[in-house]
């Protein structure tokens, strides 16, 4: 999704009805933006003694051990403070202590932030122009009432309770919220009848207790991400520029009894598709009929038997876990395979792998994919993805792509914001998310698909990989205006049009075809790579290296000693001889010689970009051209149409796009 408080958040498609539909519209915008006054974060330092001294002494305070407590707060928040934002489920500070109803009240609005302005700008998510786009329901029921907010939500509440602290202060001192989450661990210790043990293995219980799950199975992923942390250990310079450390302890094995006594219920539900290492459960996204032959939300398939699946798209939900989660069982909006929870981690499946989700906007990709929502806002970095969610969805994306024989790459594991339009028209309205904030580099880390150089200089590509933490490009529309966001790590590298900061920015024809210039705009995309992106090298002076980007030559500050791409080696596409431009498209559709009778040809209109002769794009996938037919409720019309035409998706620019095998050439890139 778009990603500005003003045009990103996920069409509630709701009206409001007094104040309680008010504050009920408010529920999906907590985290909007942060309080007036509050910045992101400054530029890491060399800071190494406060927060480190925190947790000590609020370890001490309340007999918790050290390393718990670290442990815990790393995977709420990686230690960082968010300058006192709260983040998308109404967390505040380093132990993530939830305060909803506060974030509620001081969510920031906007007059287009209504369920008619949504329904304006949303665009067609299904993305596929043999079947009208949908024409939701603006009238149908609201998002449940802000009242009535789960205990996961409100721990700031009970840890001020405890501690004696005001609620104030846990949310804006940072030790003060140590303090705080050291309350509600020893707390939840006492109510499962267990000492105050100074042995970190006697802590599983309570720690599962933290993460405010009311299911076994997602207490117990989330202990257990903690118990890993605390095994590996961990070392990180947090956004207020302090170096934390937390020692591992390698032989840890944690006492797993406590939580059978935690009264919850079990949570896995069965006929899931994940992995037995997270927590998830089945909430169906409607397949039904209704109105003018129309239906919704998704479509029934046999993949990967009839279409393989090759790509996983990781989007944000520009909204919180509960609106979310009613819109995708609205047989009149669009759908998604999974949604995971920012507090924990938990993950809420939709569709079955085999059937087709309309989540991407792109029809093509749409077959082919598997899409995963994340509860989480692009425009607003201090409303944060927490580590549980990045661990939980990294384990849920490593067992699809195992499932799948989905290769571990960034044209295979897409953003939301890498989906080409399938049309030139729908160029400009394609979305954004997850955005420059969404960590990357963790992210593959996770993975267990590190992001590394694998070729000397000769071997002609570079990856992106610019360190997350000291790369804080400048971003503007976090708010409304042309305010500067606050500054942050970024996973993006900005790319100019010569090997000078003061130089124009790279221009995206599809996106502005009148040739606008390109803005710093948090959801502009014109000139801008992401980590884990590849690209042929093109040149290099100095400190900038030039890539192919666009059809352009496409410049990019690349420091030795503060480097932000690496070397690499592959396989290229170049036009073939003779050829003095090629098209790309944005959908590998077979020819229309493939169609059966009853099956309507799709058109291979390319879009408004091109491949100069002796410029080279990375090769993502070859495959052949498909087209999955299904404009009818009725399954029996449906079919896989497969042509003699077979495509290269490559990195053409931000986004992937498609080349058809006949007008390229295959390279090494070294050559």
């Amino acid at each position: 999704m778009r990603g500005s408080p003003t045009t990103g958040h996920r069409p509630t498609r709701r009206t409001a009805a007094g104040a309680a539909a008010s504050a009920a519209l408010l529920l999906p915008l907590l985290g909007a933006g942060p309080a007036s006054g509050q910045g992101g974060t400054t530029a890491p330092g060399t800071r190494t003694t406060t927060l480190q001294h925190a947790f000590a002494t609020a370890a001490a305070e309340y007999h918790v051990p050290r390393g718990v407590l670290l442990g815990v707060s790393y995977l709420q928040s990686r230690w960082d403070t968010h300058a006192g934002a709260p983040s998308v489920s109404g967390g505040y500070g380093p132990m993530h202590l939830t305060d909803a109803r506060t974030a509620l009240a001081h969510a920031a609005t906007h007059p287009e932030q209504t369920a008619t302005a949504h329904l304006k700008k949303a665009g067609d998510a299904r993305g596929d122009t043999a079947r009208p786009a949908l024409h939701p329901d603006a009238n149908a029921p609201g998002v449940p009432a802000a009242t009535a907010l789960p205990a996961r939500l409100e721990t700031l509440t009970k840890a001020a309770g405890l501690t004696g602290i005001p609620a104030a202060t846990l949310r804006s001192d940072p030790a003060a919220n140590i303090r705080g989450g050291a309350a509600l661990l020893a707390a939840a210790q006492k109510r499962l009848g267990e000492p105050l043990s100074a042995d970190p293995a006697d802590w599983y219980g309570a720690v599962a207790a933290f993460s405010g799950a009311d299911d076994t199975a997602t207490a117990a992923a989330y202990a257990d991400d903690v118990y890993d942390v605390l095994r590996t250990g961990e070392r990180r310079t947090t956004d207020t520029g302090e170096r934390v450390t937390l020692a591992a302890r390698p032989g840890l094995a944690p006492d797993k009894a406590p939580l059978r006594r935690a009264g919850l219920h079990k949570g896995h539900a069965a006929g899931t598709e994940c992995p037995k290492t997270v927590a998830c459960e089945w909430i169906p996204a409607p397949y039904e009929e209704f109105g003018d032959d129309d239906y919704g939300n998704h479509d029934l398939g046999d993949r990967p038997a009839s279409q393989r699946i090759k790509y996983i798209v990781i989007h944000d939900t520009e909204g919180a876990w509960d609106g979310v989660i009613n819109l995708v069982q609205d047989p009149t909006y669009v759908s998604w395979n999974y949604t995971l929870r920012s507090t924990d981690g938990h993950i809420a499946q939709h569709v079955k792998a085999k059937d087709v989700a309309w989540h991407a906007g792109n029809w093509d990709v749409n077959s082919r994919s598997i899409g995963l929502e994340h509860e989480g806002f692009l425009a607003d970095p201090d409303a944060w993805y927490t580590e549980a969610m990045y661990r939980s969805s990294a384990r849920l994306v490593k067992y699809l792509a195992d499932t799948y024989t989905i290769p571990l790459d960034r044209q295979h594991l897409l953003g939301h914001d890498n989906v080409p339009g399938p049309t030139t028209s729908t160029v400009p309205g394609m979305h954004t998310d997850p955005g420059p904030y969404w960590d990357w580099r963790h992210y593959f880390d996770l993975l267990g698909a590190p992001l590394k150089s694998t070729a000397d200089a000769k071997g002609g590509l570079v990856t992106i990989r610019p360190d997350y933490a000291a790369n804080t490009p400048r971003y503007t529309g976090c708010t409304d205006g042309d305010e500067p966001c606050a500054a942050h790590g970024s996973s993006e590298v900005r790319l100019y049009s010569a090997p000078d900061e003061n130089a124009p920015l790279i221009k995206d024809i599809g996106l502005r075809p009148g040739g606008g210039e390109s803005t710093i705009d948090v959801n502009d995309l014109a000139s801008r790579v992401s980590t884990g992106q590849q690209y042929a090298v093109a040149g290099q002076d100095g400190d900038w290296t030039a890539i192919w980007y666009l059809g352009q030559k496409a410049w990019f500050k690349n420091p030795a000693k503060q480097p932000t791409a690496v070397h690499a080696k592959g396989t290229v596409v170049t036009p073939k001889a003779g050829a003095t431009d090629i098209p790309v498209y944005g959908r590998a559709y077979p020819e229309a010689a493939a169609y059966p009778a009853g099956v309507p040809a799709q058109s291979l209109s390319p879009l408004p970009y091109r491949i100069p002769a002796g410029q080279k794009y990375v090769v993502g996938d070859e495959m052949p051209g498909q087209y999955y037919y299904a404009v009818t409720f009725d399954e029996a019309s449906h079919k896989v149409v497969t042509g003699k035409d077979t495509y290269y998706e490559i990195q053409y620019g931000h986004r992937v796009g498609f080349v058809r095998a006949a007008d390229v050439t295959v390279l090494p890139s070294g050559s």
